[in-house]
């Protein structure tokens, strides 16, 4: 029989991650989120408790864990905030499976240590400037001279690569032409204040105000030929392989987001009148919050669903595109309804509910669209490309 109970470890680590975050993250997140302003504190403890190194086996400096652990530790930040959630995710996701998944003994042995206890975080540079989910567009190219690359072009929308702890971004470049006529995409590691390498000034967002997101640019960029991540030429499929694990994480974020929106809205219910009497009395509100935690629990089995499948070593794209549109749009609704019954005070950034409705749309946008999302179940099913 399906059994969705979740095991005496992974109970522990969601139970941990919870009270860290509503205890030391809650109560001092909305200053930083206000400022805009990286909580350099928040993330070291995350790393002191291991959560940056969650699915990294013990012999790299991690936790001997599992993705699933990750998308739970992922599901209780983002409960309370977005910011804290998509660091994690993007610096375990995006900045350590690349080097555990691809890397040689070499690169691991160098980075991973690091990586996994949060010394430093890692970023992924995939997206460029007018490319969006065109990936397969890059332009950023890497020409090997010698016993190095030399890198030049730019990537857009980088999460965890502006920071005083970043020591990495992996980068995709076309480092050739493949027989047949098309790019030739690899992936090259590419280290923190490498001479031709910058970072440019911070973005101004709508969202996710207190993580780290930047432009990057390359100019003969120069790193040892050593530093290409895996078999030359297969990049592409090192990053599609990437985004479709990273997708399951990031469908926790979200279900995290619908779910808090649930949690705030219950106390909320509980504590506002209107007419003489508590608004959680009335059947509007009630029925309201129930479509809150219906979207959330089926998005929350969704993930479950596409982890489990992922963990046994089974086929799971279409679970994980199914899990990220379900989640997303779990979130987006949850945080719009959330809005309207706190009413005025929804649209405060002060509350919560003010900070979820910003940071829920990008969960429509990141590592793949909705779109997107829709044309991978599509071709799952057998339609044509």
């Amino acid at each position: 029989m399906v059994d969705h109970r979740l095991s005496e470890e992974h109970e522990a680590l969601r139970e941990s991650v919870q009270t860290f975050a509503r205890k030391e993250v809650a109560p001092v997140i909305g200053d930083y989120y206000e400022r805009e302003e990286f909580p350099y504190p928040l993330v070291q403890t995350m790393g002191r408790m291991g959560l940056f190194g969650l699915p990294v086996p013990e012999e790299h400096g991690g936790m001997g864990g599992d993705y699933f652990a990750l998308c739970l530790a992922l599901e209780e930040l983002a409960r309370v905030d977005s910011s804290v959630a998509i660091t994690l995710e993007a610096g375990v996701s995006l900045g350590v499976m690349p080097i555990y998944r691809f890397g040689d003994d070499e690169q691991r042995r160098t980075w991973l240590p690091r990586l996994a206890t949060g010394e430093i975080l890692g970023a992924f540079g995939l997206t460029e400037p007018g490319g969006g989910s065109d990936a397969g567009s890059t332009r950023t190219t890497a020409v090997l001279d010698g016993d190095q690359w030399v890198i030049n072009g730019s990537k857009a929308f980088i999460t965890n690569s502006g920071t005083d702890l970043t020591g990495l971004v992996t980068v995709t470049a076309v480092t050739g032409q493949k027989p047949g006529g098309g790019k030739e995409i690899s992936t090259i590691i590419v280290p923190a204040g490498t001479p031709g390498f910058t970072v440019a000034k911070k973005y101004s967002k709508v969202g996710w105000n207190a993580s780290d997101t930047h432009a990057l640019s390359f100019d003969d960029c120069r790193v040892p030929a050593t530093n290409l991540l895996g078999e030359r030429g297969r990049g592409y499929a090192q990053f599609l392989a990437t985004l479709t694990e990273g997708r399951v994480a990031i469908a926790a974020v979200g279900v995290g987001l619908a779910q808090g929106c649930v949690d705030e809205c219950l106390r909320y219910l509980g504590e506002r009148e209107a007419f003489g009497r508590k608004i959680g009395e009335y059947q509007a509100m009630q029925f309201k919050v129930a479509d809150m935690e219906l979207r959330a629990h089926t998005a929350r089995l969704a993930y479950y669903d596409a982890a489990s499948r992922m963990l046994r070593g089974e086929p799971y794209k279409k679970q994980a595109a199914i899990a990220k549109l379900a989640s997303s749009n779990a979130a987006m609704d949850n945080a719009r309804d959330a809005t309207q019954i706190f009413g005025g005070y929804g649209f405060m950034n002060e509350t919560p509910v003010g900070r979820f409705y910003r940071d829920a749309k990008i969960l429509e946008i990141g590592e793949g669209t909705s779109e997107v999302q829709r044309m991978l179940i599509a071709r799952e099913l057998g339609l044509p490309a």
